[in-house]
């Protein structure tokens, strides 16, 4: 009897090892299939750039025709946080253009093959310089492997890989826009800091320049002459 209780705790000792490997085993692949996802996604252009004062920076992506785009751009830092952006077609045609803007987004789909053209203006100002970051990705995000390539009903794993795909997404997406805003309020932080530091040297000179004065007038009080002294000098 004790054989065989030992014998059926092993049993069950090793079926729950085993499930929880096939758990941890099915865990690993559904984060693989998700990282290969990301890895072979759709053709993105994401960059943050340096837009001098009185300057226009342009930046050119080929696309195919009837090929779905989205542009985005927002400016992080800089001034009032706006430049002047136009997107042009290969024929130099504007399909999109915003006058001050500190973000938008738009998107669009390509009429004809060719290289199309994103123009970042900051000619209207003429002290302060621009961080932008812009976002334009072309074409539709592929499918996972092995999962959206069949017609059939997904099945749980299917479903769960689709999550975690979306999942991760929406965690890039997140991350990014938590970066432009730590990135905002670093500038900012900068900002005002050097105008205290140049507020407090102000008022540092000026405290060291009322001392002197003030001490070259007390100076004045104790070395000026009576007339009777300077009257018995000449004599």
């Amino acid at each position: 009897m004790r054989n065989e209780q030992m014998n059926s705790q092993r049993n069950d000792t090793n079926i729950s090892k085993s499930r929880n490997n096939k758990k941890l085993t099915t865990m690993l692949w559904l984060s693989l299939v998700a990282l290969m996802a990301l890895l072979q996604g759709s053709a993105a252009v994401e960059f943050t750039f340096d837009l001098a004062d009185n300057a226009e920076d342009c930046f050119y992506e080929e696309i195919k025709r009837n090929t779905s785009a989205y542009f985005e751009f927002q400016v992080s830092a800089g001034g009032q946080q706006d430049v002047d952006v136009t997107l042009k077609d290969p024929q130099n045609k504007i399909i999109y253009s915003l006058e001050r803007a500190t973000f938008d987004s738009h998107q669009f789909t390509a009429e004809t093959t060719g290289v199309y053209t994103a123009c970042f203006s900051n000619k209207f100002s003429a002290f302060s310089h621009k961080i932008v970051y812009v976002d334009f990705q072309v074409g539709d995000e592929p499918s996972l492997p092995g999962v959206d390539e069949h017609a059939t009903v997904l099945t749980q794993m299917e479903t769960s890989a689709q999550a975690i795909h979306k999942a991760l997404n929406d965690i890039l997406d997140a991350q990014t826009h938590h970066r432009l805003r730590e990135a905002q309020g670093r500038k900012r932080a900068e900002d005002i800091n050097q105008r205290v530091m140049v507020w407090a040297s102000l008022e540092t000179a000026s405290v060291i320049l009322i001392g002197l004065v003030q001490i070259l007038v007390l100076r004045n009080f104790f070395t000026d002459r009576k007339p009777s002294q300077a009257r018995y000098g000449r004599l």
